[in-house]
Order: C-alpha cells, then structure tokens, then sequence
C-alpha cells in the first residue's frame, strides 16, 4: 500500500501499514494484472481523476510525445491547476484545491480561471484572491504542509502575498510517490488505452 499525498489525511498509513478488517495483515501477492492496476490507480486517485479523464489524457500524451507518452502524461497532469495549488501548498490535498478553483479564488497571470482541469505552462504565475489567502484552506495548508515544494515550482513574495511560478517543466520524478512506467504503460497497451 502507497500513501497518496494529494488525497488528504497525512499519516493515515503509519498508524495501520496493512488494509482494515480481521484478515488485513495476511497480504496476497499480486498477479501481473493486479500490478498493473495498482499503477494505474496510483495516477487515478492521487490526482482526483474518472477513468475518461485519464484516457483522455493519455491520448493527449501520445498525440504529443514521440517515445515516451508516460512522461507527457505526467508532464501534463502535474501542470494542472488544481495539482499547482495543491503543490504550491496553497491547500492541503487535491480536492481541497479543486474547491478554490471551483469558487474563484485562483487567479494565473492575474485572471481568474474556474476550470480546475486548465493545463498550465512555463512561466505562468498563480496567486489567490484576496478571499483565498483569508481562506481556511490556505490557512490550514500553511500550517502543515504535505509536500516539498518541486523543483519545477517557485514561490516568491509579491506586496505581502505567496505568489507560485511555474519555473520549469515538470519531469517523470516529480510525481511524487513510487510509480513503475512499465506496469502502467502494459496496463493500457494491453487493454487498447
């Protein structure tokens, strides 16, 4: 079992490393399929996605990638809104940050953007609206953050306010839990993905 970091609780694995109920600690091994899925659930939970939403966008990835449409997928759903302002620790999970995008509060270069699936680029800058650096869920996120800044973000300060630059692209490594290509990428070849 891996803790999502973008789902929500910290810690939740460290109390119980082995699944709930009477036969939680005798683990099973896994069939290829079975590994294969896990990978694949990783991508799906940790950013908050429905089976389409991933398909689509790994037929964006193929469209876009030479070689290798894994690490365009990546590249793609890291520079998400909503996982740039779970990152840039203006909230503490991935659902928390589709919330302040839903209402309003995220602004990229200045202008207010509601789509929390909007694909961001190098060089844009995120902030709050004045409502959102108020808000509990940044005020929550500052108090315990879940997860380094990565090296592809940047925060600076601007009149008093954390403002988020996308300084680079973001790689394969920045997603931030264990994550096999290979099973993930057999998962959809396999099944016409």
């Amino acid at each position: 079992m891996v803790e999502l970091p973008g789902m929500g609780k910290a810690g939740a694995l460290e109390r119980k490393p082995y699944p709930p109920g009477e036969h939680g600690q005798k683990r099973k091994k896994f069939s290829e399929f079975g590994l294969q899925l896990e990978e694949k659930q990783k991508v799906l939970y940790h950013y908050g996605l429905r089976e389409s939403q991933l398909r689509r966008m790994i037929g964006v990835a193929k469209r876009k990638a030479d070689i290798n449409w894994v690490d365009t997928m990546i590249n793609l759903l890291e520079k998400r809104i909503d996982n740039v302002v779970f990152r840039l620790g203006f909230a503490s999970s991935i659902p928390a940050a589709k919330q302040i995008v839903n209402h309003g509060k995220v602004l990229v270069n200045g202008k207010k953007v509601t789509i929390r699936s909007a694909v961001l680029k190098k060089g844009d800058s995120i902030t709050l609206t004045t409502a959102g650096y108020k808000g509990q869920t940044y005020l929550m996120a500052k108090e315990a953050p879940r997860l380094p800044l990565p090296d592809y973000l940047r925060k600076e300060m601007h009149n008093d306010v954390e403002v988020g630059i996308i300084a680079d692209e973001p790689g394969p490594g920045d997603f931030p839990v264990p994550f096999d290509q290979g099973l993930f990428t057999s998962f959809y070849n396999l099944r016409g993905g």
